[in-house]
């Protein structure tokens, strides 16, 4: 297996990559309901709930709604789902909650500490995320991986979001990061492999959510086998 040669910058992405968020968001929903005093079992609201977050998500990337009409949205349209009457300062009031507890639970993927203190020997690490920026930081700080990365760009403080290449030329100037010497990690086809690619990043596609992988490309299916190619 042919390893990616020249390489001196590794940018990855957090969410589903390095940060366990479906274990972690599991947790926090499981916080703010018994908070809250929500009588729905919280595997029951996650059936019907991660489907409808991925989906305004991907409106988000595609700038269609705003962060409110997200956080509000997924919710909403959720409890919609399990026929659950909910008024909208309850929806508002959870939806502050999941984002204030969701930085309290930090499991990372297995593999992943490890990954990280031994690539930090040899490559310059960085994140290129579209999370809202106050939680990734808090995310990083409180799974004690923040030190690893020399930077870290988000959707928010360049105003655009993956796959757009903007953020991708901002991260790499940033960084001081030629093109041909980065590699892009994510497991987000659209959002972190192909806009990578467009600026001409090689990018290992991490894919966890077990998508159809592409010939061309580079696939693991966990993280900490990024190391076969690097």
């Amino acid at each position: 297996m042919s390893k990616l040669s020249g390489v001196n910058h590794i940018f990855f992405d957090l969410d589903h990559t390095l940060w366990d968020f479906d274990k972690n968001s599991k947790l926090a929903f499981e916080t703010i309901f018994e908070k809250n005093k929500i009588a729905v079992p919280v595997e029951e609201f996650l059936a019907v709930y991660s489907p409808i977050n991925f989906r305004y998500w991907k409106y988000f990337r595609e700038s269609k709604i705003t962060k409110e009409q997200l956080r509000y949205g997924r919710l909403k349209k959720s409890f919609e789902g399990l026929k659950v009457n909910i008024d909208d300062y309850l929806i508002n009031k959870l939806s502050d909650d999941y984002i204030t507890h969701l930085p309290d639970h930090n499991n990372l993927f297995d593999g992943t500490l490890e990954l990280l203190e031994e690539l930090y020997k040899n490559y310059k690490l960085h994140i290129i995320t579209n999370g809202f920026e106050e939680v990734q930081t808090l995310k990083l700080k409180k799974s004690k991986i923040d030190h690893f990365f020399k930077t870290v760009t988000s959707s928010e403080s360049v105003g655009v979001k993956k796959p757009d290449m903007r953020i991708f030329h901002h991260a790499l100037s940033t960084a001081g990061a030629g093109v041909a010497e980065s590699v892009m990690i994510g497991d987000t086809y659209e959002a972190d492999i192909l806009g990578a690619q467009r600026v001409g990043m090689r990018t290992i596609f991490f894919n966890y959510h077990k998508e159809i992988a592409h010939n061309e490309q580079l696939v693991i299916d966990r993280i900490d086998s990024v190391k076969i190619f690097l």
